[in-house]
């Protein structure tokens, strides 16, 4: 492979003769071989949005020769586009601040914009440092870009998330009228609708949606123009307002200024806070994908009161077993989301007096993680949770044969009374209805008013004259007597 020769403060640096990369990359490429993760493409276009939009700031300031501007422009364009992606090597766990991303964008359009030129790649008609990085520093560019590529990345997730939900919400529309037993403590508890459940769990994901948003509204304050520290060294005084605009217009988002740069260069708090709720999302994701693979449990020696779709075989050895492999999937998505922001939360912790180091990490994390939310909603939506069916039959059978109906007669008889039916309930193998009638406590067609779904699943006033009845007849008392 031909290589040229760049010079640094270092010395000489051989770089392939074809890179539109120099110097700085090089040594970057060398240094941290890390994971082989490289930046993802909404990163890339948001560093390169910054190029162009300074270029653009600063030609308009008359900072930048118009010449030069305008072929940094061109080149940023071709770098938004992708053209340039391979060009960019460099791992994502790197130098502390993330300057490596940084020159490694600012030698790409300085190269470019040098060969638009009429000049050759590495004699740098464009100067890296000088031109395409003029009034600004990694220290505000790389937060700056962090924040516009989650910005663009919401996009996709929020869209993936409202359709899970509103697939949730079909469901529990399908499904409202199927009457069985909830549980807590992994015990049975009073009786639900398997719609109600799903309608819950698409309440939690709605309200997930809301926080990210919310959230997010903080990551469109930008600090870019206060260059090292935030003091806004090297900047025309209009620098700040101008780029903030500027980028506005190239990204279509509603991005604002700051009223102090120094702030935001030491307070990552805002990338921990959104970070928190891609947990909140990937805790109600596993939740949902945990309770679905309960209630799954069988076929013949579980709960089985929903049917997943069958998306492959279960096991290498046990012929025509189906495991619940979406929601498996999903977990792992949600613990490896949780184990990022936790990581995301330790960065932003290091802040040391006027700058936190810690960009390249926390970008990767978050960007990373609402890669793997978006597509893991998209999964679990269109292989799972849209070919649920219900167990409508088990549900009745699991139903009538617990005391979970126990509770709703409580009003009529008694705490005392109903402990009472319970017990000789589970001691005889008999329903709760059984029993009742066997003692004619309630009538049964009052009885069937009371255990009917519209009573026992939502709030209902007792009727106050049947229990007046029930109290003053003569088997009532005889039953109270033999507790």
């Amino acid at each position: 492979m031909p290589f040229r020769t760049e010079k640094d403060v270092m010395g000489e640096v051989k770089v392939p003769a074809n890179s539109y990369y120099g110097a700085f990359t090089q040594r970057a490429k060398t240094n941290f071989q890390i994971s082989g993760i490289k930046a993802p493409k909404e990163f890339l276009a948001a560093l390169a949005a910054i190029k162009k939009a300074a270029a653009l700031a600063n030609i308009q300031l008359r900072q930048l020769d118009e010449k030069l501007g305008n072929a940094i422009l061109t080149a940023a364009d071709e770098v938004i586009a992708g053209k340039f992606d391979d060009f960019f090597v460099l791992d994502v766990y790197q130098a502390g601040a993330g300057t490596p991303f940084n020159m490694n964008c600012n030698e790409i359009i300085a190269n470019r914009a040098t060969e638009i030129l009429g000049g050759k790649l590495g004699q740098y008609i464009v100067n890296p440092n000088n031109h395409v990085n003029m009034a600004q520093s990694t220290n505000d560019v790389i937060p700056t870009t962090t924040r516009i590529a989650i910005l663009f990345s919401l996009r996709d997730l929020i869209a993936e998330a409202r359709k899970f939900e509103w697939s949730l919400r079909k469901k529990a529309e399908e499904f409202w009228h199927i009457l069985k037993i909830g549980r807590t403590h992994w015990e049975d508890a009073v009786p639900v609708t398997l719609g109600q459940e799903f309608e819950a769990y698409a309440v939690s994901v709605a309200k997930d949606i809301l926080y990210i948003i919310d959230a997010s509204e903080r990551l469109r304050e930008l600090g870019i123009g206060g260059t090292a520290i935030g003091t806004g060294i090297t900047t025309h005084p209009k620098f700040h307002e101008t780029i903030v605009n500027k980028l506005s217009e190239l990204t279509n988002l509603d991005l604002k200024c700051t009223k102090n740069m120094i702030e935001l260069t030491q307070n990552y708090n805002c990338f921990f806070s959104f970070s928190s709720t891609l947990t909140s999302l990937a805790i109600t994701l596993y939740r949902i994908s945990n309770n679905l693979g309960i209630l799954n449990s069988g076929p013949k020696g579980g709960i089985s009161e929903i049917m997943l779709p069958d998306v492959e075989p279960g096991s290498s050895i046990m012929p025509g077993k189906i495991n619940p492999s979406i929601p498996e999937c999903v977990i792992m998505v949600c613990y490896d989301v949780m184990g990022k922001s936790k990581a995301v939360e330790l960065a932003a912790q290091y802040s040391i007096l006027e700058l936190n180091v810690m960009g390249p990490v926390i970008a990767y994390n978050i960007l990373q993680s609402m890669k793997l939310l978006t597509n893991a909603l998209k999964m679990f939506r269109e292989s799972c949770i849209d070919g649920i069916k219900a167990n409508e039959e088990r549900c009745l059978e699991l139903l009538h044969k617990s005391t979970a109906i126990a509770t709703a007669l409580n009003p009529y008889l008694g705490y005392g009374a109903v402990s009472k039916i319970v017990k000789e309930a589970l001691k005889d193998n008999k329903t709760i209805k059984d029993v009742v009638l066997k003692y004619k406590l309630i009538d049964e067609i009052d009885l069937n008013r009371i255990l009917s779904p519209e009573e026992m699943t939502k709030p209902k006033e007792p009727d106050k004259k049947l229990i007046e009845k029930i109290k003053d007849s003569d088997n009532y008392r005889e039953f109270l007597e033999g507790l």
